[in-house]
């Protein structure tokens, strides 16, 4: 799934480079290029973020020192916890109306915003999972350590 989804950052780059010519040579395009950019960003960002901070490739992760490595392991895994869980619980309601409405772009009314906020609840959930299989993970070292 995440060497799919990493070919989302290509359409990306094509979309945006496209606008241009769609804009100035073409006439028209343009803001639907840019709105299939926005819903392939979102797509990309809600799963590269917990990809990297799987991999300990987040630009937060940092070298464990060994004197502290316990806590910074329980803190790395849990410390995106409680902004997934609230992230999840507060837009739930939000996102799924406007998943039933089908909820288009503000400016140009595409369809399709509707992913954007799918996305967003993508990436908590799967930031969250990541933290819950990380501090599982730390614990089972801690134990293997005693």
């Amino acid at each position: 799934m995440y060497r799919a989804a990493s070919y989302l950052a290509l359409g990306v780059g094509f979309l945006l480079f496209a606008q241009w010519p769609l804009r100035d040579l073409v006439g028209a395009g343009s803001l639907l290029a840019n709105d299939i950019a926005q819903i392939l960003f979102a797509l990309y960002v809600a799963i590269a973020v917990p990809f990297a901070a799987a991999r300990g490739e987040h630009i937060a992760a940092h070298p464990e020192a060994l004197e502290r490595a316990h806590w910074r392991r329980l803190g790395g895994a849990l410390a995106p916890l409680p902004w997934c869980l609230w992230l999840l619980a507060t837009s739930a309601t939000p996102v799924w109306r406007s998943l039933r409405d089908l909820e288009g772009f503000p400016e140009t009314f595409n369809p399709g915003y509707f992913v954007l906020k799918l996305a967003m609840l993508l990436l908590a959930l799967l930031l969250a999972l990541e933290s819950l299989r990380r501090w599982r993970a730390s614990a089972r070292r801690d134990r293997s350590d005693s």
